[in-house]
């Protein structure tokens, strides 16, 4: 029997992904709203109408109806396509680095939750702990699965702990320090992403940490420069530590190495 080929997972999780971007597109707007995930079916927020199987499919339903209800024919926001793309490609490029492990379905978990997280903290200004927590579960769970079948054993997992640890505690500290410029959702969400970066290694969490707030700091000097923020203005930074711990994952042990290269 011949050996699948190289594509074949990562496309596979793409298409997956795609489905759970579909899900994600009901967790955000249901979550925040105290709403079940489960039921009613999916409807148009607009009129009511309750969507069937084929108004339904990731994607192909958004442009087959060319962007509108087919009942009330009012506009369906782009941001539901874009969710479901952005998703599977998440899931795909997780099983493309990572090769189909415990680790890319780690991963490929917390893309996903940090998609949506960072969309319902653009939208409310929330982390909502049913999101948040769970984290911390399943993750664990992966990555015991993980140390057990893998090649690296229980060291990448005790670093997570202690990745994890620092960073809450990190964020912890800001919180009490400085009440007004950081949530305790921004905390509980820093266990989770110091947990997965640290199990990656010592310079994807630097990394991962540090270009939270580089990125989300020069955000906000633009928008002070643009007349669009004040100095008192709240902007959400859980999505900018979702992005930061997106570099820290793809770029975060170059980074540290050509840093580190430079100080030497």
């Amino acid at each position: 029997m011949s050996a699948l080929p190289a594509w074949f997972i990562p496309a596979a999780a793409t298409v997956f992904g795609l489905v759970i971007g579909s899900f994600l597109n009901v967790v955000i707007w249901r979550v925040p709203r105290g709403e079940s995930i489960v039921t009613p079916r999916s409807a148009c927020p607009k009129c009511g109408h309750t969507l069937t199987w084929w108004e339904d499919v990731p994607l192909l339903s958004w442009v087959v109806l060319r962007g509108r209800c087919r009942e009330c024919k009012q506009p369906i926001s782009i941001r539901y396509p874009l969710v479901e793309a952005a998703t599977g490609a998440i899931f795909g490029l997780a099983f493309w680095y990572f090769g189909f492990s415990f680790a890319a379905a780690a991963f490929a978990y917390l893309g996903a939750i940090g998609l949506a997280l960072s969309l319902i903290d653009l939208d409310v200004h929330r982390l909502p702990d049913a999101i948040v927590l769970p984290g911390y579960a399943v993750l664990a769970a992966l990555f015991v699965a993980q140390a057990v079948v893998g090649a690296d054993g229980w060291w990448p997992l005790l670093r997570a702990l202690i990745g994890g640890l620092a960073l809450f505690m990190f964020y912890f500290l800001a919180a009490i320090i400085y009440p007004g410029g950081m949530g305790f959702g921004d905390v509980k969400l820093a266990g989770v992403l110091g947990f997965a970066l640290g199990w990656l290694g010592w310079g994807q969490l630097l990394v991962g940490a540090f270009a939270a707030f580089l990125l989300g700091g020069l955000f906000s000097v633009a928008l002070l420069m643009a007349g669009k923020a004040g100095r008192r203005s709240g902007i959400p930074f859980g999505p900018w530590m979702i992005v930061g711990a997106g570099v820290g994952v793809a770029a975060g042990n170059a980074l540290w190495e050509a840093y580190l290269g430079t100080m030497m």
